[in-house]
């Protein structure tokens, strides 16, 4: 309890696993010793609404600040919990039928917002939901600006959510306050084959991307947005390692998405079980094994999440 009264000093920090195969148990791989967690986390006491089968239905969409999203189809509402606190919420869908296509949620100091693009009767339309009010906001649609690449989950920096959009890539963001979309005018790096975005949460933004031609990536580089705007070249991916991701990907880099983690930018891939993450501060590259309690014939579906328990971090 004492160690949890000082912020920046967390008992321990994971990457939670969250797969088919598992199902409603989230292995853990405890980040500051290195090593898989023997117990898994399980959600059999947090969960009030259970499926046909007697079995709870639900989804784990994000995580943020030791709070975990989770979309409940059966009961038309996102479950917000804190798994250290053992406290929950749920936040009922602003409409029904609510189709959704993502999804970023962002926990704050004194609350979280779940953000959510969604298409009904083929208009699209975005919906905010504030804890500090208890309610919805819907803006105006987002398909002009954004367009066809909107399944990506925004990244939180600067008080707005930052998406790329497809080709020609470049960058938009969407102020979580005064619900305006604006296309940033900054040049990105050449020769892209896929970009994605992770904010440290404070005051940093990186763009991780594939250079090549024709869609096939050579090499992956990592850049960081500096002061004037630009993009800064500040890591490159090993020659090998950069070989290996692309093919387990298969070039498919839709299946790539990217998260922060104490210090670490984790780049994982939805068909492939192994995480390859940065350790930003000594600019190296690392693989983090596999889960040994995982199935010799594995399907795909791996979502991996950054948890970061937080007692007081309130639902």
């Amino acid at each position: 309890m004492s160690k949890h009264t000082t912020r920046g000093s967390p008992f321990s920090s994971f990457l939670l696993l969250s797969h088919p195969q598992f199902y409603h148990q989230y292995p853990l791989y405890d980040s500051i010793i290195g090593s898989w967690r023997h117990l898994a986390l399980s959600l059999s006491f947090l969960l009030p609404v259970t499926g046909s089968n007697g079995s709870p239905s639900c989804s784990l969409l994000s995580s943020s600040n030791g709070l975990f999203c989770f979309s409940l189809p059966s009961s038309k509402s996102f479950l917000v919990c804190n798994f250290l606190a053992k406290s929950s919420r749920i936040v009922e869908f602003p409409s029904y039928p609510f189709a959704f296509e993502s999804l970023a949620f962002v926990s704050m100091p004194f609350g979280y917002k779940i953000f959510v693009l969604c298409s009904k009767f083929s208009s699209n339309s975005v919906f905010v939901y504030d804890s500090r009010v208890h309610s919805w906001q819907k803006f105006d649609r987002f398909e002009p600006i954004l367009g066809d690449n909107y399944r990506q989950e925004g990244v939180f920096f600067n008080g707005s959510l930052y998406f790329t959009t497809s080709e020609p890539f470049s960058i938009v963001c969407f102020d979580l306050e005064s619900g305006r979309w604006e296309r940033l005018d900054n040049e990105l790096p050449g020769d892209l084959t896929f970009v994605r975005l992770v904010s440290d949460g404070e005051n940093k933004l990186y763009l991780i991307g594939g250079v090549g031609r024709n869609g096939i990536s050579r090499s992956m580089k990592l850049w960081e947005l500096g002061g004037g705007r630009n993009w800064i070249e500040a890591e490159s991916l090993p020659e090998l390692m950069c070989k290996k991701f692309v093919s387990v990907c298969y070039h498919n880099y839709e299946r790539v998405y990217c998260f922060w983690h104490q210090g670490m930018i984790c780049v994982c891939c939805y068909t492939w079980p192994e995480i390859l993450y940065c350790k930003v501060s000594k600019r190296t590259w690392h693989w983090l094994p596999k889960c040994p309690s995982l199935p010799e014939k594995w399907s795909c579906g791996f979502r991996w999440f950054s948890f970061v328990p937080e007692l007081y971090a309130t639902v």
